[in-house]
């Protein structure tokens, strides 16, 4: 084996499939209310911030598929830059999904929360939050049992 080359690991799906059918029930769950959109923005970012591969590949995947341009996709690592290409409502959620996501100082901050409360009703940031929730423990999961993507 060489050192780009990593042995998969447990499959959860079969190992511990009452686990695996929960996650896939939180993530349709967590899904709902939110345009799709923003939810495979938000998944790819976050599965950018958490080195997930396997995510990253599916998620822009599911982008392309209901249309987001490359341009997004492409930029979305330094989406902070990338002025006049993101709305205001992209941008308060990408910031909520990093604070979540990095915990750099051990709470998400007021600001951030409060600009996001700003683009989002009550409901609809319950749900970003639990996006959010989600996709990290997706990528703990991939991460963890070193999923990687299939070269096409």
């Amino acid at each position: 084996m060489t050192t780009t080359e990593r042995k998969t690991r447990v499959d959860l799906a079969r190992k511990a499939p009452a686990v695996y059918k929960a996650m896939i029930a939180l993530d349709a769950a967590a899904r709902q209310g939110l345009d799709p959109e923003l939810v495979e923005l938000v998944l790819t970012r976050c599965s950018q911030i958490n080195h997930c591969a396997w995510c990253i590949d599916m998620h822009t995947a599911d982008a392309r598929t209901i249309g987001i341009s490359e341009q997004k996709l492409y930029l979305l690592a330094a989406w902070e830059e990338a002025h006049g290409l993101y709305t205001d409502k992209e941008r308060a959620a990408f910031a909520l999904a990093e604070a979540i996501t990095v915990l750099t100082d051990g709470f998400v901050p007021d600001s951030v929360y409060e600009e996001a409360e700003e683009h989002f009703e009550e409901t609809e940031l319950a749900q970003l939050i639990s996006l959010v929730l989600t996709i990290n423990a997706w990528n703990r999961i991939a991460v963890s049992t070193r999923k990687t993507p299939r070269v096409r």
